[in-house]
């Protein structure tokens, strides 16, 4: 029997922030009201260990590393009788580029933190100033360099459609990032919460949302340009809450399967490119892609393929998977 693991969150949300970035409202992307105390570390763990095998504890939201150095150790010290057992494989916290130093690093490391999560979400340092970040595009190189040299994985977190961007720049802060070789990435849209500073610059015709469509759009080869560079993508759009869901995203691009909207808009790009560079128009075609990504070649409802049969006059197009590298779309015959 394959061995059963699960990652157990525990939110700590606006811990150690210094300021209020104009998006943000983590309470309400978590789900958590309250940021977690080490009772709350354990009671999750407990909860986790009478379902799984083995475990890998996550801290989100906030920034951890820039939380008082006590309150860090009470967290962290609080899954270490779980870590000596073998039940806790690893443990991973996400923070600021600008809070991240190499003391701080080894004090996380001493405690089994393998895995730290960068919030950069632009390398746009004038985006970053009105998003009132706080940080800048150098911070998140140096804090990348940092913790690669410690000795741990990095995940760099990105967001799209911030005040003052536009589609370039977004392309450009995927390329700078995938510069970097994070371990993986995390691709949030912004999305504009109730009660928040973006919400009332979007009120006042400050701000324009950043729609789902557009977020597609803009995702699909800000996706492919980490796909090409073999980094893996962990996420795709905020995780639908039932606050969320329920009326507290009120603008913006939030959608429940935001991810699976943009990898059918990828493939859908990959396969055009595929049929316009055949030597002469075809009447039939069948698309070979990875197993994992047949769904997404064939898209909604089958939308893909009735766009690309529309499109190209085709008479019949199939989606075939099988061992080919995920980020490629071929055409059989002409491999």
């Amino acid at each position: 029997m394959t061995p059963r693991r699960r990652i157990v969150p525990v939110f700590v949300p606006h811990l150690g922030c210094p300021n209020d970035c104009v998006f943000c409202d983590q309470r309400t992307i978590s789900g958590s009201l309250h940021p977690a105390c080490p009772e709350d570390v354990r009671a999750a763990l407990e909860k986790a260990r009478a379902v799984s095998d083995y475990a890998e504890l996550a801290f989100y939201g906030g920034s951890f590393t820039a939380i008082p150095e006590e309150t860090q150790i009470s967290l962290l010290s609080a899954a270490q009788p779980w870590r000596e057992s073998g039940f806790l494989t690893s443990l991973r916290v996400s923070t600021r580029p600008d809070a991240v130093t190499a003391e701080k690093l080894r004090l996380l490391r001493s405690f089994g933190v393998e895995t730290v999560e960068l919030g950069a979400q632009s390398m746009d340092d004038r985006v970053l100033r009105l998003s009132g970040r706080g940080h800048t595009s150098a911070d998140t190189e140096k804090a990348a360099e940092l913790t690669r040299a410690a000795g741990q994985k990095l995940v760099l977190q990105m967001m799209t459609g911030l005040p003052g961007v536009d589609r370039a720049s977004d392309l450009r802060t995927g390329e700078r990032l995938a510069a970097l070789r994070p371990d993986g990435v995390r691709i949030y849209p912004t999305v504009i919460l109730r009660g928040t500073a973006l919400e009332r610059l979007w009120r006042a015709g400050k701000y324009r949302a950043h729609t789902v469509s557009e977020a597609v759009e803009t995702c699909a080869p800000v996706a492919d340009c980490f796909l090409r560079a073999g980094i893996p993508i962990l996420r795709l759009g905020l995780n639908p809450t039932a606050e969320l869901s329920g009326g507290e995203a009120v603008g913006g691009a939030y959608h429940p399967a935001l991810g699976e909207l943009v990898y059918a808009k990828l493939y859908l790009e990959k396969a055009r490119a595929a049929i316009r560079a055949l030597p002469r128009p075809p009447r039939r075609v069948t698309l070979l892609v990875a197993d994992p990504c047949v769904s997404r070649m064939t898209g909604l409802r089958r939308s893909n393929l009735l766009a690309l049969r529309w499109e190209f006059g085709l008479e019949d197009i199939r989606v075939k998977g099988g061992a080919f590298p995920s980020e490629t779309v071929a055409i059989e015959g002409n491999l």
